[in-house]
Protein backbone atom coordinates (compact mmCIF):
# COMPACT_ATOMS: atom_id res chain seq x y z
CA UNK A 1 0.00 0.00 0.00
CA UNK A 2 1.68 3.32 -1.50
CA UNK A 3 1.59 6.02 1.14
CA UNK A 4 2.10 9.58 0.31
CA UNK A 5 3.37 12.34 2.55
CA UNK A 6 1.49 15.50 2.85
CA UNK A 7 1.22 18.92 4.19
CA UNK A 8 -2.17 20.35 5.39
CA UNK A 9 -2.63 23.99 6.30
CA UNK A 10 -5.34 26.13 7.01
CA UNK A 11 -6.80 29.78 7.61
CA UNK A 12 -9.96 29.86 9.22
CA UNK A 13 -11.84 33.24 9.61
CA UNK A 14 -12.31 33.16 13.31
CA UNK A 15 -13.72 36.70 13.59
CA UNK A 16 -17.46 35.07 14.77
CA UNK A 17 -18.16 31.78 16.95
CA UNK A 18 -18.80 29.34 13.88
CA UNK A 19 -15.38 30.54 12.38
CA UNK A 20 -13.83 29.09 16.15
CA UNK A 21 -16.03 25.78 15.62
CA UNK A 22 -14.82 25.28 12.52
CA UNK A 23 -11.43 26.01 13.32
CA UNK A 24 -11.77 23.41 15.90
CA UNK A 25 -13.14 20.94 13.90
CA UNK A 26 -10.45 21.47 11.11
CA UNK A 27 -7.76 20.60 13.69
CA UNK A 28 -9.63 17.18 14.66
CA UNK A 29 -10.26 15.95 11.48
CA UNK A 30 -6.33 16.80 10.44
CA UNK A 31 -5.33 15.01 14.05
CA UNK A 32 -6.87 11.91 12.69
CA UNK A 33 -4.59 11.72 9.52
CA UNK A 34 -1.34 12.96 10.86
CA UNK A 35 0.09 15.04 13.69
CA UNK A 36 0.63 18.97 14.13
CA UNK A 37 3.61 20.31 13.59
CA UNK A 38 2.62 24.16 13.48
CA UNK A 39 -0.60 25.77 14.74
CA UNK A 40 -2.24 25.27 11.72
CA UNK A 41 -0.13 22.53 9.83
CA UNK A 42 -0.02 19.13 9.95
CA UNK A 43 2.07 16.44 8.28
CA UNK A 44 0.12 13.26 7.20
CA UNK A 45 1.37 10.23 5.73
CA UNK A 46 -1.55 8.77 3.81
CA UNK A 47 -2.67 6.45 1.17
CA UNK A 48 -4.48 8.55 -1.52
CA UNK A 49 -7.56 6.46 0.08
CA UNK A 50 -7.31 8.45 3.09
CA UNK A 51 -6.26 11.47 1.25
CA UNK A 52 -9.59 12.01 -0.48
CA UNK A 53 -11.54 11.01 2.55
CA UNK A 54 -10.02 13.39 4.80
CA UNK A 55 -10.07 16.64 1.67
CA UNK A 56 -13.82 15.88 1.44
CA UNK A 57 -14.48 15.60 5.12
CA UNK A 58 -12.37 19.27 5.02
CA UNK A 59 -14.67 20.38 2.34
CA UNK A 60 -17.60 20.23 4.33
CA UNK A 61 -15.89 22.35 7.21
CA UNK A 62 -14.49 25.32 5.94
CA UNK A 63 -16.50 28.00 4.09
CA UNK A 64 -14.36 28.74 1.08
CA UNK A 65 -15.35 32.43 0.94
CA UNK A 66 -13.86 33.52 4.44
CA UNK A 67 -11.32 30.52 4.88
CA UNK A 68 -8.58 28.94 3.18
CA UNK A 69 -7.46 25.39 2.65
CA UNK A 70 -4.35 23.86 1.20
CA UNK A 71 -2.85 20.34 0.57
CA UNK A 72 0.62 19.96 -0.29
CA UNK A 73 2.09 16.51 -1.46
CA UNK A 74 5.65 16.20 -1.17
CA UNK A 75 6.89 14.25 -3.95
CA UNK A 76 9.78 12.03 -2.84
CA UNK A 77 8.66 11.93 0.85
CA UNK A 78 8.79 14.34 3.99
CA UNK A 79 12.78 13.55 4.14
CA UNK A 80 13.41 14.92 0.21
CA UNK A 81 11.52 18.00 1.08
CA UNK A 82 11.79 19.01 4.32
CA UNK A 83 13.86 21.50 6.18
CA UNK A 84 13.76 21.93 9.38
CA UNK A 85 15.06 24.94 11.93
CA UNK A 86 14.20 25.67 15.25
CA UNK A 87 11.89 22.85 17.18
CA UNK A 88 10.71 19.83 15.09
CA UNK A 89 7.66 18.10 16.99
CA UNK A 90 7.38 15.57 14.23
CA UNK A 91 7.81 11.84 15.23
CA UNK A 92 7.97 9.10 12.98
CA UNK A 93 5.92 6.74 13.42
CA UNK A 94 7.01 4.15 10.69
CA UNK A 95 10.34 4.07 12.70
CA UNK A 96 11.11 1.46 15.52
CA UNK A 97 9.49 1.84 18.68
CA UNK A 98 11.96 1.92 21.61
CA UNK A 99 9.84 0.77 24.72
Amino acid sequence: MDRLDILVTYDVNVTSEDGQTRLVRVAKVCKNYGQRVQMSVFECRVTRAQLEEMEAKLLKIIEPDKDSLRIYTLLGGRDRCLRVHGQDRYTDFDDPLVV
